[in-house]
């Protein structure tokens, strides 16, 4: 999963360098005309919407291919106003200023998956997701690619740096998802190579949280080394597993419980204590975080419990938008049932 581009909005030129950025990435994944102006009009409507209104506003892109398809993704974070009433915000023709007031409710209708979460005196976070069947087609692809569990991560790049070093990623296999979050040490590209270095050996192997990192040791002796851990959640049995080997945090959070996941000391590839499996029940409603210590450890979602009736992505978008230390890479993943 490639970082996301973070782009501050806060006057209307930064709009324009926002289109462009996210045409280019569009660009890059072969996307047709009619997708690519869509894209344009997202962004443009949301960066738009950030320098009338928001306060500190910036906008995460990412555009992925998938396997079923390519995403395009564009989240709005700001610290402004907020908004009261929500639904009412995306009715055609509301506006709280001189313009005509279509702006939200475009960029619903655009979006194959749209999600917003808005606090008032605490800020908004809006989702823009577009799937697109294969590059070059117009053929929007509905949903996502596992029916059983719905996820989004975001990793954003230290400051100075144009590669990070956290890495994440997820596979879905008999009513599980495995969950992978990878922070090399330091950040450039030997702490990416230490972290990729543990994503493909997460990919080829398959065992037990605790057994894939003992692989992982090993192998990854030729790095610098990574924090690594390594969650699997299994609808049949309720229960997250999980294990790992320095500071990638995992909370289980329901609103009416938060729970940590425990890590061991040390770094893989360098040092490690015996590694082991810890069991936590998952509650039906419960959704899993898990981040790098690039997020500080000890925030909170007490007062904004809607927020975790939104989509992955906001959640993650939250978060990074309150609670990124700043000076280092830091990746945010959120998995709960579909």
């Amino acid at each position: 999963m490639k970082p996301h581009a973070d782009l501050p909005i806060r006057e209307s030129s930064q709009v324009g360098e926002a289109r462009r950025m996210a045409l280019r990435l569009a660009a890059a994944h072969e996307l047709s005309e009619e997708v690519c102006g869509r894209i344009a009009l997202v962004v443009t409507e949301l960066g738009n919407n950030l320098v009338r209104h928001a306060q500190a506003g910036r906008l995460l892109m990412a555009c992925t291919a998938t396997g079923h398809g390519v995403d395009f993704e564009v989240i709005s974070l700001d610290s402004g106003p907020g908004m009261q009433d929500v639904n009412q915000c995306l009715l055609d023709g509301f506006s709280t200023g001189t313009t005509p007031g279509t702006g939200f409710g475009a960029v619903r209708r655009l979006s194959t998956d749209f999600s917003v979460f808005s606090k008032v005196d605490s800020g908004t976070v809006i989702l823009s997701r577009i799937r697109v069947s294969e590059p070059g087609s117009n053929t929007p692809r509905l949903g996502s690619v596992n029916s059983d569990f719905v996820h989004a991560g975001i990793c954003l790049c230290a400051p100075g740096e144009v590669v990070s070093g956290d890495a994440w990623d997820i596979r879905f296999e008999d009513g599980q998802a495995s969950l992978i979050v990878a922070d090399g040490l330091g950040h450039g590209p030997e702490a990416a190579a230490a972290a990729q270095a543990a994503l493909a050996v997460f990919r080829d192997a398959r065992g037990s949280p605790s057994v894939i990192l003992e692989r992982a040791h090993p192998l990854m002796r030729q790095t610098r080394g990574a924090a690594v851990s390594i969650s699997t959640l299994d609808l049949k049995t309720n229960t997250v597993v999980a294990a790992g080997a320095g500071n990638v945090a995992g909370r289980i959070i329901s609103g009416l419980s938060d729970r940590s996941l425990l890590s061991q000391h040390g770094t893989l590839g360098l040092k490690v204590r015996t590694l082991q499996d810890a069991t936590y029940a998952w509650p039906e409603h419960a959704l899993l975080v898990m981040h790098s210590d690039g997020l500080q450890t000890r925030w909170k979602l007490d007062g904004v419990g809607g927020l975790l009736r939104c989509d992955p992505a906001v959640i993650a978008g939250w978060l990074i938008r309150d609670h990124t230390r700043g000076s280092d890479d830091v990746t945010v993943v959120v998995v709960k049932r579909a």
